[in-house]
């Protein structure tokens, strides 16, 4: 599998990231603070990351930044993203079974090295619920991103 991962800031558990998805047999590409020359502010690598899934070039993303928020909504505003901010494997298990989710965001500084694994299995074991109402609510995202809301002031 072809996952890009991208962080702003060159942290240990940054690096733990590359090594244990590499480990487990995935192709990564990094992006910010991993990879020498990008930018690696957290909007900007976190949206290089998440294009790459939107234009189908990987798999899947992983995006880190300090507490993984700002990397999770940089990620959502691509169309066809569906980043999750996961701080346990439970978390990370339901954004893959009932969201899809397609891209796992994360902490820098509430992700140790344990937790990380832990995610990592519960990321890679789980896939998508076939459920007609977990399907629609992920349709209806889409949708979302399709519809513009006009408001009048």
């Amino acid at each position: 599998m072809r996952i890009c991962v991208s962080s702003d800031m060159d942290e240990p558990v940054a690096r733990a990231l590359l090594r244990r998805l590499r480990d487990r047999g995935h192709h990564v590409v990094a992006y910010g603070a991993l990879s020498p020359g990008d930018d690696p502010q957290w909007a900007a690598c976190a949206q290089a990351a998440a294009r790459e899934v939107a234009a189908g070039n990987a798999d899947q993303a992983v995006v880190c930044c300090w507490t993984g928020t700002g990397a999770s909504i940089a990620a959502n505003k691509v169309p066809g993203v569906r980043a999750a901010l996961c701080t346990d494997a439970y978390t990370a298990d339901g954004a893959r079974r009932w969201n899809d989710a397609n891209v796992l965001a994360l902490s820098l500084r509430l992700t140790s090295e344990p937790l990380l694994e832990e995610i990592l299995d519960a990321w890679f074991a789980a896939e998508a619920s076939t459920d007609p109402v977990d399907r629609l609510n992920v349709a209806r995202l889409e949708q979302l991103r399709d519809t513009t809301t006009t408001t009048t002031t």
